[in-house]
């Protein structure tokens, strides 16, 4: 049977909105880990097939399929194509699932992927917005007759979205406010212990994820309005704008071979399944359950998780239902804390979830998000 093995991943450190990245040309942010992760492999970059990265908003500078622009400014081979991925907040995690589903079917063997997202210039939602210069008032739902007949005119946010979740599950703002405390925590102790100086490629003068905040509190989180009149989300339980970007080379049994390259990891298992579009947010638990399904594992048997934190409610409704160990999902924080650009933090997750998997001397590691449009990627690695 074939296998598609992950050799190397890296990341920039993520930016706040306004930060140290911020100035930084999405090409050049991509750019950056490309060149980055070329030199940690030792891989000729012209053995690579092809380049695919993760966007969303890909208008403007993040426009014109950035994955062959961020190739290209990194001074890499012009005979070298990329593709660029949107599939919303999972984008790059897709790229990882496309890249090994080409090493798994034979059709290439040495396939970079990954994403870049500067939410600071592009600000997100940006390439809906866009569109009312041409007339289009309504979103890129209601204006469709045939999304109005099957959902009606009801609100598709992922704001609402998140809300819905609360209330289903009845997930208090106390509880989310608990949890996104922990994350900042688990982030502040990480950075300060070093556990992500291996993974980071240092860019612009900026070492460290900008977005933890050391001086939040529970007393202070208590203080924030909600974000919608009623609700129980405030910005303190959501994921932070953020700039970054992430890339991991993914390689076939004959690359690993001919390049003399040692895997890290190897892809376990691939999926995604999507659900209510509506509520959108919640997929990642049904595409969990069909992901231990599909590979007969139970969630006991998962070393660590990486499930991104879009809202507090998301990941407390997923650790429910799921009745995951939460001290083995996002031991290091996630998205809460450390941002989320929206077209990377796949790719970024990955890369976390593999150092974090070396270091801890675990086996196997679950990567899963929520999406745009009632989705969720989950992806299964097993360390080597």
């Amino acid at each position: 049977m074939a296998e598609a093995y992950i050799v190397d991943a890296v990341r920039s450190p993520v930016g706040r909105r306004g930060g140290g990245l911020s100035g930084v040309h999405p090409a050049d942010l991509g750019a950056h880990v490309l060149r980055a992760l070329m030199d940690r492999t030792g891989v000729d970059p012209a053995a690579v097939e092809d380049v695919i990265f993760g966007c969303v908003d890909a208008i403007g500078p993040q426009a014109g399929d950035i994955a062959r622009t961020c190739w290209l400014a990194a001074g890499l081979p012009e005979h070298v194509p990329g593709v660029t991925v949107d599939r919303q907040c999972g984008s790059s995690q897709q790229a990882v699932h496309f890249a090994a589903q080409a090493v798994l079917s034979g059709t290439a063997d040495l396939v970079v992927a990954g994403g870049v997202q500067n939410m600071s210039q592009i600000p997100i939602a940006s390439a809906m917005t866009a569109a009312a210069q041409f007339g289009f008032t309504e979103g890129p739902f209601a204006g469709s007759k045939g999304w109005r007949a099957r959902y009606g005119d009801v609100e598709v946010s992922q704001f609402a979205g998140a809300e819905q979740i609360a209330r289903e599950w009845n997930i208090s703002r106390e509880q989310m406010e608990e949890f996104a405390y922990r994350s900042h925590r688990r982030a502040v102790a990480a950075i300060d212990g070093g556990l992500f100086t291996k993974e980071i490629a240092p860019l612009e003068g900026v070492s460290a994820d900008e977005g933890p905040r050391r001086d939040t509190s529970l007393e202070k989180m208590a203080g924030l309005k909600t974000l919608v009149d009623g609700g129980r989300l405030t910005a303190a339980v959501s994921s932070q704008i953020s700039d970054g970007s992430a890339a991991l080379l993914i390689a076939s049994e004959q690359a690993v071979r001919d390049h003399g390259l040692t895997p890290r990891a190897r892809i376990h298992h691939i999926s995604a399944r999507g659900e209510d579009p509506v509520r959108m947010l919640s997929a990642p638990i049904p595409a969990t359950r069909h992901a231990l399904a599909r590979t007969g594992m139970t969630i006991d048997r998962i070393d660590a998780v990486e499930i991104n934190e879009a809202f507090a409610s998301v990941v407390l409704a997923w650790l429910r239902d799921i009745d995951a160990d939460p001290d083995r999902v996002n031991p290091h924080g996630g998205a809460i804390a450390l941002g989320h650009p929206l077209g990377a933090t796949g790719a970024r997750l990955m890369t976390t979830l593999l150092h974090h998997l070396e270091r801890t001397g675990g086996r196997y590691g679950l990567q899963t998000m929520c999406e745009g449009g009632g989705q969720a990627n989950v992806t299964i690695i097993e360390r080597l």
